[in-house]
């Protein structure tokens, strides 16, 4: 890709390929994924459809009591869109149970627990469907720590974590996800009225073209505020980029040995064959 205008065509391609071949040489044909109603979830859903098929594709909507019922409708749009196997799994009974226990919790703690009740349920999917959890998580989000650990950044393989959020919205219109999911303002539901540019504090198109020049073209922090962007703003992305780190590697192991897992011994996921 060139910048944040992507080559859509190739960009369909790349990703139909790489879910294809990820998928099947672990010996599986199946796929489960989270379908929320969001834009990014659903263009997960879209690929995977055109990769194995929408008969080898389980989408899964997974409702709190405060979730907006625009979510799930949505999620119904594109699973009928691309013709995925749908099932509907509310998560409050037993989200609320652990609550019971602590009612004093704010909404970071409750979104996190939703965020991880979510992925264990895609992963029990997993083991009756015999199927690999599909990440949904683009590379805006990554990059910001804009997600939950262990919830909606788990997955077995992620297709668009290294697409900008620009690049989402622009193959999602190229792939055909109903405009109702494409133009509604993003949000992770996690409760009434939220969406992620407020909780941010930024659009995702100003801090897609920051992000751009800081980690694709490596820009320096002088050249960055010479290209016109806020010092502050520059400032503040880095420190996001800087303290979600441990979020987007694995866990950080004591070395004792000569071969360490993720320092000395790193071999790719097929090695052996």
């Amino acid at each position: 890709m060139a910048g944040l205008v992507a080559n859509t065509e190739l960009l369909r391609k790349l990703l139909v390929g790489f879910v294809r071949d990820e998928v099947l040489k672990v010996g599986i044909t199946e796929v489960v994924l989270g379908l929320s109603g969001g834009i990014d979830s659903a263009l997960v859903a879209f690929i995977a459809a055109e990769a194995l098929g929408p008969d080898h594709v389980h989408a899964i909507c997974m409702p709190y009591k405060t979730s907006n019922p625009e979510s799930e409708a949505h999620a119904r749009l594109v699973a009928e869109a691309c013709g995925i196997n749908f099932s509907v799994v509310p998560i409050t009974a037993m989200v609320d149970a652990y609550f019971n226990l602590f009612p004093q919790a704010d909404n970071m703690r409750r979104g996190n627990k939703m965020a991880r009740e979510r992925m264990t349920i895609l992963f029990d999917h997993s083991a009756l469907l015999r199927a690999l959890v599909l990440g949904t998580s683009n590379k805006t989000e990554l990059l910001l720590g804009y997600g939950t650990l262990y919830g909606d950044m788990a997955s077995a393989l992620n297709p668009i974590g290294d697409l900008y959020k620009s690049h989402v919205w622009q193959l999602s219109a190229a792939m055909g996800v109903p405009s109702a999911v494409i133009e509604k303002k993003p949000s992770a539901d996690l409760w009434a009225g939220q969406t992620d540019e407020e909780e941010l504090g930024f659009t995702y198109r100003e801090v897609d073209e920051l992000l751009y020049r800081m980690v694709d073209l490596r820009l320096t922090r002088e050249e960055l505020v010479a290209a016109g962007f806020d010092g502050e703003f520059i400032d503040s992305i880095y420190q996001k980029i800087r303290n979600s780190h441990f979020k987007r590697r694995l866990p950080v192991i004591a070395k004792v040995s000569n071969r360490t897992i993720d320092r000395d011994f790193r071999y790719a996921r097929d090695w052996g064959k």
